[in-house]
């Protein structure tokens, strides 16, 4: 079911890039106390955590997962603003950070990628052997949104009622392509030199010796990163072949359990066209779009000190309805 969204952006925060690039710097010297705790893996690596409050054993307050976006963390803007939003409903929120992004680089060579859906699938398990009695929902931003689009979708005896997918780039190819043009290149720029640092000490450590440091500085697009880095380390043939198999829209109408899908159209990371889902969805599946908002902005309100976060009302919102 595809749906209009009732968000209005600031009448000062219409442009696109605005409200992608003030989202975060609004928040700057935003601050939230996180419990910090850490998960060891099957394959002798680790997730790192980020709790609002350690549950009791016997916890039956509702616990929310938080998946970030790419090279994104617990300190990210986004994050802190939703873990805050699940506190203050009485909730309580668990942020898990993909490998990598928690500050420490994992044990292994292989790090994480919009498909990955391991390291979630064994959270949640252990999530909910630990706290049966708990109401769990998730909410993922960007790359943890097509994440989770794509574990909803594999898992059929998962432990959430519903979920909140926000800003995911649902289908990579479209993506790769649409953040390589114009204005949208600030943003990958910022993204490729990210992943570059990160695989650099890897490479440092001797843990992805496959790669030359050399051809790795030269790369500057998305997709050439994803072609000489993500793709062979994660088991894909190409770029292309990373793409085909880890993006979430094919996917979609195979979840099972009520889900928001959150997406503005003017979002300069995405391609507005190639996301919008064209397959009929099920009536607990819900796309909404707004014509404003950019990337995980969507900020509104009439005081230009005091401005409102549309999202960190609108996502608990629809959880509620199932918490």
């Amino acid at each position: 079911m595809i749906t209009t969204s009732n968000f209005k952006p600031a009448w000062w925060l219409r442009n696109a890039h605005l409200q992608t690039i003030l989202a975060k710097f609004f928040r700057k010297k935003q601050w939230i106390a996180l419990h910090k705790s850490s998960l060891e893996t099957p394959d002798d690596d680790f997730i790192d955590l980020a709790w609002t409050a350690l549950p009791e054993r016997n916890n039956t307050k509702p616990i929310v997962v938080v998946l970030h976006g790419l090279e994104g963390s617990a300190d990210s803007h986004y994050a802190k603003g939703m873990l805050s939003a699940i506190k203050a409903r009485g909730w309580i929120g668990l942020l898990m950070h993909f490998r990598g992004c928690s500050g420490r680089p994992n044990r292994q060579g292989r790090s994480y990628h919009s498909g990955d859906t391991r390291d979630i699938s064994f959270l949640s398990e252990w999530l909910h052997n630990l706290y049966p009695q708990a109401p769990k929902a998730a909410v993922g931003f960007s790359l943890g949104g097509n994440v989770l689009t794509r574990y909803l979708a594999e898992q059929q005896n998962h432990p959430y009622r519903a979920a909140t997918v926000i800003c995911a780039p649902l289908d990579l190819t479209s993506c790769s392509r649409h953040i390589a043009k114009g204005s949208s290149r600030i943003y990958q720029k910022y993204l490729v030199d990210m992943l570059k640092a990160n695989t650099l000490v890897k490479v440092e450590q001797q843990l992805l010796p496959q790669i030359c440091p050399t051809k790795l500085a030269k790369v500057s697009e998305l997709w050439d990163f994803d072609h000489m880095v993500t793709a062979p380390i994660n088991g894909f043939a190409s770029a292309e072949d990373y793409y085909h198999k880890a993006s979430g829209k094919p996917v979609m109408s195979d979840i099972h359990v009520p889900c928001l899908f959150i997406h503005a159209a003017d979002d300069p990371f995405l391609d507005h066209e190639q996301i919008v889902p064209k397959q009929t969805l099920p009536e607990h599946i819900q796309f909404e779009i707004s014509k404003k908002g950019g990337h995980v902005g969507f900020i509104s309100g009439n005081n230009p000190f005091k401005p409102d976060y549309w999202l960190e009302q609108r996502a608990p919102d629809y959880l509620s309805e199932f918490l």
